[in-house]
């Protein structure tokens, strides 16, 4: 498949006029591989490491020509670009190795298989909806139900087990015993979305970035917020998309193993 067909593909499911206002979805660098065949390296953020990761599975032998992530590259339009900058780096190895890169953000956040609804199957999550619907079938977060019920003691083990987070914070409880039937998830920086999960009738939400004062507005509202962080909360939507596009039989895809959680918890 050439690499303009994989995108029109993707543009079908997860169509980049999805996006918010201040995203910057669709192609980041295009420096001329629309027609080659897809060889695909797939991120979460595409950083200096990912690239390096291409130029040397280049070298290997894999000509890898597309570093399709989650997180733009470029979220602003930067007023310049230079040697030793990342983004100039970025661009200047984009063309000189001839490896595109293109991201799919909040359009990939709504979809079905996107970052939400894969940590809702990740959890088992029964009779699942969007928390923000945007359109029918698509949105923001899902929420939906445990069959059987599990307690937050086992609820917290199995996000940690099935997401191994490099750290996993939640609100603080009285009963860990207690019985949690339906859980909220949204991938990445969710807490704006709590008025909007506590509308939904969970008794815990699962997502990243949270600060002080939001554990503290959780608590208030009868919330359990828990924080697994950016990372664990959205890599397996990237998994999840290398084994979409193996089903249309590319050339070559592979998830990056140079992703980075850009954070270190000391004990």
């Amino acid at each position: 498949m050439k690499i303009a067909d994989l995108i029109t593909w993707f543009e079908k499911w997860a169509n980049p006029a999805w996006q918010e206002s201040w995203d910057n979805c669709g192609w980041q660098i295009e420096p001329g591989v629309l027609q080659e065949d897809a060889r695909v390296l797939v991120c979460l953020t595409p950083t200096l490491a990912v690239m390096e990761e291409a130029i040397a599975l280049r070298n290997s032998g894999i000509a890898a020509n597309l570093i399709f992530a989650h997180h733009p590259l470029i979220f602003s339009p930067p007023k310049f670009l230079r040697s030793g900058d990342a983004i100039g780096e970025m661009a200047r190895l984009a063309f000189t190795h001839n490896i595109g890169i293109y991201s799919a953000h909040t359009n990939f956040d709504q979809v079905e298989d996107g970052t939400a609804d894969v940590l809702a199957q990740i959890l088992q999550l029964k009779e699942v909806s969007p928390v923000v619907p945007t359109q029918p079938g698509l949105g923001y977060g899902r929420v939906g139900n445990l069959e059987p019920s599990l307690s937050l003691k086992e609820l917290l083990a199995t996000i940690q087990t099935r997401l191994a987070p490099s750290h996993l914070v939640s609100s603080p409880v009285a009963n860990l015993e207690q019985a949690i039937s339906r859980v909220a998830v949204l991938g990445g920086s969710g807490a704006s979305f709590i008025s909007a999960v506590v509308k939904t009738g969970a008794q815990a939400y699962l997502t990243s970035d949270c600060k002080f004062h939001q554990f503290q507005e959780s608590r208030d509202r009868n919330l359990i917020l828990i924080d697994a962080g950016h990372y664990a909360t959205e890599r397996p939507a990237c998994d999840r998309l290398v084994q979409k596009f193996q089903d249309l039989n590319l050339e070559w895809v592979q998830l990056s193993q140079k992703d980075e959680d850009f954070r270190s918890f000391f004990q």
